[in-house]
């Protein structure tokens, strides 16, 4: 049976609207998407560390509740659990600060067995941390190797804009590595300081990956580019409650249809205009009822829903 593979930071989100404290709730970009996932029955691996702490405890918990094996998952013994403040403003879009020990972090933990057509999702800053950077190689070279679709979400934030030059090497290597890029406009922006789409894939991406798909909130359709093709979705009409995990639920949408279409790997150099639009449809569907609630993911009801409607 094909399984998803993920690897990305757990973290404890912190949400503030208005100035005052209103939820606390387990997250991380690669994370939000598995619990999403796991909510639907998906068969998931996740690879990830937490602290020795009560936060730790909190998240693990969280995991078993939500169909997310914990077999893959570290625990530094120094250290705190990383957290993440979001503040929203009077769109409820989040600003982010972060506060972790990433000297603590080493992903010294088992990794999982990975096989020909699995689905392998990596992506954010934790894909770029030099103290994790030969860990997340060899899991991209095994995944490569044994033929696993590989979904990279750069996810790069205004908090890591300042290193951009730096980190950049990295991010292309990623992009390398990646048989499906998914990003948002932000994150183009903050990489490589432009705006308009067709450049960002003919002039950064091509070269390095054949397919990529931006995202721009809610008032903008989503542009995905295969090879030559370029093709537009129009996204829904809302307002949203919060846009935290928007785009991870998103992943977790393209990823849901990749496995309910049976795209293989082999399937993805002929994709037609009809795949795509399989595709992409489950992936507004998710990052519109996330966006629906203060959850960074879609609600066990929503997720049992859908999936009998999908079948």
């Amino acid at each position: 049976m094909r399984k998803v593979i993920g690897v990305g930071e757990t973290i404890l989100d912190i949400i503030f609207k208005n100035n005052q404290p209103q939820l606390a709730q387990a997250g991380g970009s690669v994370f939000n998407a598995f619990v999403t996932l796991g909510r639907m029955n998906i068969p998931l691996c996740f690879v990830s560390e937490v602290g020795n702490d009560k936060v730790g405890d909190i998240i693990l918990d969280f995991m078993e509740a939500n169909n997310i094996p914990s077999q893959y998952v570290g625990r530094f013994p120094e250290g705190k659990s990383p957290l993440a403040i979001a503040f929203l403003n009077d769109k409820n879009e989040a600003e982010y600060l972060f506060y972790k020990d990433s000297d603590k972090q080493r992903l010294e933990t088992t990794l999982p067995d990975i096989q020909e057509d699995d689905i392998f999702i990596f992506g954010s800053y934790y894909a770029l941390n030099p103290a994790l950077r030969e860990r997340i190689s060899e899991l991209l070279s095994l995944a490569k190797q044994r033929k696993a679709i590989i979904y990279y979400d750069p996810n790069f934030r205004n908090a890591h804009a300042h290193e951009t030059v730096k980190l950049r090497p990295a991010i292309l290597e990623n992009f390398e590595y990646a048989d499906i890029i998914r990003g948002s406009a932000d994150d183009f922006r903050n990489i490589f300081n432009e705006n308009n789409t067709d450049r960002i894939f003919n002039e950064h991406i091509k070269f390095y990956c054949q397919r990529l798909i931006i995202t721009n909130g809610g008032e903008s359709p989503v542009v995905v580019y295969d090879q030559s093709q370029r093709m537009e979705y129009p996204t829904k009409n809302i307002a949203p409650l919060s846009s935290i995990g928007a785009g991870d639920n998103f992943n977790a949408g393209i990823i849901y249809a990749l496995l309910q279409h049976n795209i293989k790997h082999s399937d993805l150099s002929s994709l037609s205009n009809r795949q795509w639009t399989q595709i992409i449809a489950p992936a507004i569907d998710l990052a519109t009822q996330a966006c629906m609630s203060h959850d960074n993911y879609i609600s066990a009801e929503f997720a049992k829903q859908y999936i009998s409607q999908t079948i």
